[in-house]
């Protein structure tokens, strides 16, 4: 239906031709919309062609790792409106974007002869839908590997957050809002509310490492059944890599009709909570929980309700703050094959 030009080199302006008002656009997602608009009769009859000047909306932030924005320029066909404009591969998902529009007459020399532009409209793409995130949940399965056991969640932080961050007047970790690490068209990012916690053992102890990119110090759950267990939904969040071998799932543990289970219902993927390659919970028949987690992947749980201290210990660990490896507000590597799908990163 369209086509993408690097430029308009060989057009020239007319004011015989309608020029775009009252730009609507609808049925918005993370890689496609739908836009139509009035034009006047007068002149509408020559019109062959539409151009599209889609441009991110300038970001104010600072952002080292921002390549300048190369503004997209759509032709298409003068088709009958509303139409949808598709294109994975210059939209991507949460994204504030300016567009405006202008009418073209195509002549027998194969140049343009063009109207004015259209006023500039603003508009932001979706979150990834439920598709897509299926499709992201299809690429971390073949990747999750074999099965450990675990007995226990853990969270690592500096010192202070458990003397302060946590509500010190009921001794609890509170739910915070998650931040925009991982994939850029993730629901639940700054959406979400949870804990983090890690539950991820090293292969040769079973226990958990005692290296860790967040703070020296663990709040360790006595037992995992506190967070997961028969009552606890589980739901797929992400999964992304960081420019590193290093490949990480999100997982939401949502008591069942919790906020944060309600909020997951329908924006994410649900997962069986004892057959599912990444966190297994499944009863035997003494009604003891056995737990498991996928050794190839890090796990990054979520986990959407207070937690009371009094459930588990604080204590140093002794190996090495290994910062570089933190996801605190890290970005997905846009190139990776293994992580990625074919709609905006």
């Amino acid at each position: 239906m369209y086509c993408v030009c690097s430029g308009q080199d060989s057009v020239d302006s007319s004011d015989d031709l309608p020029v775009p008002q009252h730009i609507c656009i609808s049925q918005i997602t993370c890689d496609s919309f739908k836009i139509g608009w009035d034009i006047e009769s007068a002149g509408q009859d020559r019109v062959t062609h539409y151009f599209m000047d889609l441009n991110k909306k300038e970001n104010t932030g600072p952002n080292k790792f921002k390549h300048k924005d190369v503004p997209t320029k759509l032709v298409a066909k003068a088709v009958r409106l509303p139409m949808m404009v598709r294109g994975h591969w210059f939209l991507s998902p949460r994204t504030q974007y300016t567009l405006s529009v202008q009418t073209a007459a195509k002549r027998p020399d194969g140049d343009y002869t063009v109207s004015k532009w259209s006023e500039s409209v603003e508009f932001c793409t979706a979150d990834y839908s439920s598709v897509h995130l299926t499709q992201l949940l299809q690429k971390a399965e073949a990747l999750a590997g074999r099965m450990l056991p675990f007995t226990v969640f853990y969270r690592n932080h500096q010192k202070e957050y458990f003397e302060e961050k946590g509500d010190a007047a009921c001794s609890r970790m509170l739910p915070c809002v998650k931040d925009d690490s991982g994939s850029h068209g993730s629901p639940i990012s700054g959406k979400l509310e949870g804990i983090f916690f890690s539950c991820n053992t090293e292969f040769n102890t079973g226990k958990p490492p005692q290296d860790s990119p967040y703070g020296p110090y663990r709040f360790q759950v006595i037992q995992a059944d506190l967070l997961f267990n028969q009552s606890t939904n589980l739901y797929f969040g992400d999964f992304y890599c960081m420019y590193t071998s290093y490949h990480y799932v999100i997982l939401v543990l949502a008591p069942e009709g919790s906020k944060g289970d309600v909020f997951c219902k329908g924006r994410l993927p649900a997962l069986d909570r004892s057959s599912n390659p990444f966190l297994s919970c499944t009863e035997m028949e003494d009604g003891s929980l056995l737990f498991h987690h996928a050794q190839d992947v890090i796990l990054e749980v979520i986990f959407t309700e207070p937690v009371e201290l009094v459930t588990g210990t604080v204590t140093q660990i002794s190996g090495h703050q290994l910062m570089s490896l933190s996801t605190i507000n890290a970005k997905k590597d846009p190139s990776c094959k293994v992580c990625n799908i074919s709609v905006g990163r």
